[in-house]
């Protein structure tokens, strides 16, 4: 329930660029006519009906936040949350700011009319008479009153926190009628603004993987890789090379001959003595 949703209220802060317009309006009319003997009383009772008198009336009942002066919204067409912000307008600080805009208009007032006579060649409302440019001059100053009364409201209303606007209790139908100024015909009716909230980012969530291992403590230990079978031994001695295909190494020059080395002993002539004397006897 944030007040900032209310499109009314940030459309009153037009009256920061408004009342700077409002002021160069006054000059044009006050150097459209010249002053009289008693220009400074006559200053005094345009500022006294302009600025004094409604300042008074705005401390009694104070202007409808959701009154723009020509339109307004209906009062039984109001939301909650509208009835509730009509309620925290009934501060002393408001009422204080709205009785030093009314002080201050007096030496606005003033030092307008006196440097008036530096717009007489450019204003549209020359040759008009003394008391109808003061009635306009009044006539201003209420409305720059009204305005000033409202921006005060409002940033007074736009920087309260949901948890004051939410413990306020909603402003009757009956009160509104008789505690607030309603001015302008009712035909505002906005809808609430839509902020964007900035929503977070959602916390990454582990893989199903991740989720698993943590789930279950032996699955973190890496497995070992299988064994590889044991080879059978024919398949061993199948792998094995044959004498026949292994061909024959080559003796190496640098290496001698194992052949060259071995003695070969000389056959033993047989004993002849011995093979004689066998013959004799068996003749």
């Amino acid at each position: 329930m944030t007040p900032r949703g209310e499109p009314l209220l940030w459309l009153q802060l037009i009256a920061l660029g408004v009342m700077p317009l409002e002021a160069l309006l006054l000059l044009l009319v006050l150097a459209g006519s010249e002053p009289g003997p008693l220009p400074g009383l006559e200053r005094l009772l345009c500022w006294a009906i302009g600025a004094l008198a409604p300042s008074l009336l705005l401390a009694r009942r104070p202007a409808d936040v959701w009154s723009l002066l020509l339109l307004q919204t209906p009062l039984r067409g109001r939301r909650e949350l509208q009835r509730r912000l009509s309620r925290l307008q009934a501060a002393p600080g408001l009422a204080l700011a709205t009785a030093g805009g009314a002080v201050l208009a007096l030496p606005l007032l003033w030092w307008i009319d006196g440097h008036a006579a530096v717009a007489a060649p450019i204003t549209p409302f020359a040759s008009c008479p003394r008391l109808v440019a003061l009635l306009l001059a009044a006539l201003l100053l209420v409305v720059m009153l009204w305005q000033w009364q409202q921006l005060i409201q409002s940033l007074w209303l736009l920087s309260r926190s949901p948890e004051v606007v939410a413990a306020t209790r909603p402003l009757s139908l009956e009160e509104l009628e008789q505690e607030r100024l309603c001015l302008g015909l009712p035909l505002l009716l906005p809808e609430p603004l839509k902020l964007a909230e900035v929503a977070m980012p959602p916390a990454a969530e582990p893989p199903p993987e991740a989720q698993m291992a943590e789930a279950t403590p032996e699955a973190q230990e890496p497995e070992a890789p299988p064994a590889p079978p044991p080879t059978p031994a024919v398949e061993l001695l199948a792998s094995e090379p044959s004498d026949a295909e292994v061909p024959d190494a080559e003796p190496s020059a640098t290496e001698p001959s194992t052949v060259g080395a071995v003695a070969v002993e000389p056959e033993q002539p047989p004993e002849e003595a011995e093979g004689s004397d066998l013959d004799q006897e068996i003749g």
